[in-house]
């Protein structure tokens, strides 16, 4: 398999977690809650954790997989903006 498909493979992977974390974020705000503040709250929470996770994810493919910096940043900006992007959609509907 060509190293673009794979490379496209990890990003939409790493992605998909990231939605898939801030649900799990959105479930825990609501289990701990009793309103769609709460929630927001945990959407809120999610975005620092999304963060890091995306910048642990870039050195792994920097130190590890042995891309540059310069070949991981624009991966690390997509990775990080779909997923945050995403969540601050939700704080701004479930805030209305």
């Amino acid at each position: 398999m060509p190293i673009i498909v794979v490379k496209l493979m990890h990003v939409l992977f790493i992605i998909l977690t990231g939605i898939l974390m801030l649900v799990m974020f959105m479930l825990f705000g609501r289990l701990w809650g009793s309103d769609t503040s709460d929630i927001i709250i945990s959407i809120k929470f999610f975005i620092p954790v999304w963060g890091v996770v995306a910048i642990i994810n870039m050195c792994i493919g920097v130190f590890k997989a042995g891309y540059s910096a310069r070949e991981e940043l624009p991966i690390l900006l997509i990775v990080a903006a779909i997923p945050v992007c995403i969540a601050l959609a939700l704080i701004w509907r479930l805030g209305r």
